[in-house]
């Protein structure tokens, strides 16, 4: 992977499970110097890494790592730990009630 490649994996990590604007890619994990002086160097990069399977696309010129899209397993964390107390000394089980729906996944 060279430094391109790198760059970018960066800044899609930072967007999750998100796709994102080849533009916007080029214009922000780049710099503004960079940007300036060639706003289509990210293109390249970027079509190499969906070659090599980094990167998925939507079809419609935003990207997104594959590694978030894979990573669909959430890391559950409670509100608080006095309503984790409270719910647990009641002895019933809350598991898949209190499942909230990612709002990404759907749009």
């Amino acid at each position: 992977m060279d430094s391109d490649e790198r760059e970018i994996t960066a800044y899609l990590k930072s967007w999750g499970r998100q796709y994102v604007a080849a533009r916007e890619i080029a214009r922000r994990s780049g710099g503004k110097r960079r940007f300036k002086d060639e706003p289509q160097w990210a293109y390249p990069v970027l079509s190499r890494m969906l070659e090599k399977g980094m990167v998925e696309t939507d079809g419609l010129g935003h990207y997104r790592n594959v590694q978030s899209a894979a990573d669909g397993k959430k890391k559950k964390r409670w509100v608080s730990p006095h309503l984790r107390r409270i719910l647990e000394r009641s002895g019933k089980d809350f598991g898949e009630a209190l499942d909230i729906p990612d709002d990404s996944e759907g749009s």
